[in-house]
């Protein structure tokens, strides 16, 4: 019976959970500090067991580690580095559904000398959209085709039937890393000159699009895109883009938040015990709380009944109540704020749109290629969040365990002989693309 070890039990890990405990021949060991949620994601399954375990005691990991044929980190990206190395000391191999860090890519020539897969960005995003760009890009190639232009664009929202809070938004994942990311600086390619954005600009640089059967959206650059020249072999692309989608208003709200320090993540336990419009007359450096709501339009110069500040007013910014954060960060008030404020209720869907744009060239012709993902939740069940980020994951284990994939190395999934098979399942699963092309 093979052994496999998932590291954390949040909030994607139910669906990959529950598809390895019904393999044939699969034993599943759920850690976590919190027992009692790894504990409800097993259930009642005789082929598993859930651990207490703190990933910092480097001996109890390691016990475990060694004891399983094949590694699942679904720890902060922070963790899998840690994590790796024991995994090389053990021999064993390691799948993640976060980037490749430096740090990680580092760790290449050791898996390869000791045969280990380290298979990372095998989620949804990184993940799906690798493999869904891929199988494209390299059907373009065999018909004789090179891509020109690439445009590829990722969201995590309530379907329409569940947004009904003013920020179009609520939280399917970690709100941390949410807002975390209105920190990052962006990198792409448009008409063959490359953009750099700094991360106290990324709102700043948002535009609308259509998406079938959802109307109009918001789009701001996610990262760096141009690092996928090279991983993509988009080598003739003068536009290579990737995005994420927010309903409209997103951007202009989280740049309004990072004007006022919102996004700060130094420890402040000067903060404790403050209620949240103290905290905020303290970003704008003065006393006067009660007024606080014009003092912030007045500084954003927006007026107080504004989209902005009406949306910062919903959320409690400017109200009496204490603030709650452990460690006390202003991006943790804010981010724990937003998540009491923005969760779904019983019964509600989230969605995920995911949709790739190509313009291929070929010696008599020229197509716009479009591939959409759209996929919605189960009420009462997985979030289709869960499912998207876990699946994939829990499909590639399977396959590594089968001996389906005999790669070494540090690796994503850009490669046929994990895309096909892993697509293939999840179009039976009913995670599938719509593709149309048109002639240009």
């Amino acid at each position: 019976m093979k052994k496999i070890l998932i590291l954390g039990a949040g909030l994607v890990a139910g669906p990959m959970v529950d598809y390895l405990l019904k393999q044939n021949d699969f034993y599943v060991t759920i850690a976590d500090k919190e027992h009692d949620r790894a504990k409800s994601l097993l259930g009642n399954a005789e082929n598993g067991t859930a651990l207490d375990l703190d990933v910092k005691n480097k001996e109890g990991l390691t016990k475990l580690i060694s004891e399983s044929d094949i590694v699942i980190s679904l720890l902060p990206y922070t963790f899998h580095v840690s994590v790796a190395e024991i995994c090389i000391d053990q021999k064993k191999h390691l799948v993640t559904a976060s980037y490749v860090s430096p740090a990680m890519k580092a760790l290449d020539e050791k898996a390869k000398e000791n045969g280990l897969l380290f298979l990372n960005e095998i989620g949804l995003d990184p993940g799906i959209d690798h493999m869904s760009a891929m199988k494209i890009i390299h059907e373009v190639e065999e018909n004789g085709g090179k891509v020109v232009s690439f445009e590829s664009i990722c969201g995590g929202l309530p379907a329409p039937d569940a947004n009904d809070n003013p920020f179009g938004y609520k939280f399917s994942w970690s709100p941390r890393g949410v807002v975390m990311a209105g920190r990052n600086a962006a990198h792409y390619l448009k008409d063959g000159k490359e953009i750099f954005i700094d991360g106290k600009d990324l709102f700043m640089n948002n535009w609308q699009k259509d998406v079938e059967t959802l109307g109009t959206m918001e789009v701001y650059p996610n990262r760096d895109s141009m690092i996928y020249k090279e991983l993509y072999g988009l080598h003739d692309a003068q536009t290579i883009f990737r995005g994420t989608f927010r309903n409209s208003g997103w951007c202009q709200t989280i740049l309004g938040l990072s004007r006022l320090c919102f996004l700060d993540d130094t420890e402040r336990p000067e903060l404790a015990g403050k209620s949240f419009a103290e905290v905020t007359a303290w970003l704008v450096g003065t006393d006067d709380a009660k007024n606080i709501k014009s003092i912030v339009a007045n500084k954003l110069g927006l007026a107080e009944d504004s989209d902005v500040i009406t949306k910062l007013d919903w959320l409690g910014l400017f109200s009496d109540e204490i603030v709650n954060a452990d460690p006390m960060t202003i991006l943790d008030i804010l981010a724990n704020r937003m998540l009491a404020k923005m969760q779904y209720k019983e019964g509600e869907r989230d969605m995920i749109v995911l949709q790739h744009d190509f313009v291929a060239e070929y010696s008599d012709k020229k197509e716009h290629i479009t591939s959409l993902l759209i996929d919605y939740g189960i009420p009462n069940g997985d979030s289709s969040m869960a499912r998207t980020v876990s699946l994939p994951a829990a499909i590639a284990v399977k396959l590594i365990l089968e001996d389906k994939i005999k790669l070494t190395g540090v690796c994503i999934p850009n490669l046929p002989e994990i895309y096909l098979p892993v697509l293939k399942e999840l179009e039976g699963m009913g995670i599938k693309f719509k593709d149309t092309v048109n002639s240009i």
